[in-house]
């Protein structure tokens, strides 16, 4: 299907809706699916961000002048994921957790203020990696335009730049709560701990990074094209002292570089492992 024919598409679901309520964390997809709502609903149509300590400061500011540019209708509620140990404990499916946090928030907002849906921006690859948070999202009602219509990442960012959204090429920016490894417990802290230091690295002029936190060690993940940049032009004792200010004891640089869903590579690994015992018994 022609990239033209799925805007099409798009813009006739949520004329189907009359009246709709977005998810809206200020990323990439959910910013087109509020822009696309508001071309079609105007009023009626509703961004809400929800706040916890897992979301960086300045990915909220970027949000407000995103909606405030569309001109979309937004407001800001905070969840409480952060009080559930099912969440904190870090488990694989710690997303699901979060998620139904978010959508038993957004549902009885959606129900007082007379929204009959809420949307997200869940596009069609998402479909395809592990994403346990889709599940909660779908169990609660939720509808998610991009992946129904089979919209893609690529197809995302198309879009957006043929819309003249100015961060159509915004790098992903999922919750902090991604940055730390499965089973280890994640903190308001720890939160911070991570946010600071990757604000600080933007500072500096760098992007498209994560800054993964496992015990006391940071572990610094950049475009691997920008590793060797990264090492000839930062001051590394610098960075090392601002990252022990922050709290953290070791700094480390990652060799492989920044992978998306690079946390989830030890949940393959070892279903492998298992099926490989599997295969051997007798």
């Amino acid at each position: 299907m022609k990239l033209s024919e799925k805007l099409q598409q798009l813009k006739a679901l949520f004329g189907e809706m009359e009246r709709a309520l977005i998810a809206y964390s200020g990323g990439v997809d959910s910013t087109l699916v509020a822009k696309i709502a508001y071309d079609i609903l105007g009023d009626r149509a509703l961004a809400v961000t929800a706040v916890s300590p897992s979301l960086l400061p300045e990915e909220l500011e970027d949000a407000k002048i995103q909606a405030a540019t569309i001109g979309i209708s937004h407001q800001i509620v905070p969840t409480n994921e952060m009080e559930n140990p099912n969440y904190t404990s870090n488990p694989v499916n710690r997303c699901y957790f979060c998620k139904s946090e978010l959508h038993d928030t957004l549902k009885p907002l959606a129900v007082e203020l007379g929204y009959p849906y809420v949307v997200d921006g869940v596009n069609a690859d998402d479909l395809h990696d592990y994403r346990p948070g889709i599940q909660a999202a779908k169990e609660r009602g939720a509808r998610s335009p991009l992946a129904e219509i089979g919209v893609s990442k690529l197809e995302v960012r198309q879009l957006s730049q043929q819309l003249g959204l100015p961060w159509w090429d915004k790098p992903a920016q999922p919750c902090l709560s991604s940055r730390f490894p499965y089973g280890e417990e994640i903190t308001v802290a720890k939160l911070q701990r991570v946010g600071r230091a990757e604000i600080y690295l933007r500072k500096l002029g760098w992007d498209n990074l994560r800054v993964r936190s496992e015990g006391d060690t940071a572990r610094i993940e950049l475009a691997p094209e920008k590793i060797k940049d990264f090492v000839l032009a930062v001051d590394l004792p610098a960075v090392v002292g601002a990252f022990q200010e922050f709290g953290f004891i070791y700094v480390t640089l990652d060799l492989e570089g920044y992978r998306s869903g690079k946390l989830n590579q030890i949940l393959r690994v070892n279903s492998e492992v298992r099926s490989q015992k599997a295969g051997g018994r007798s």
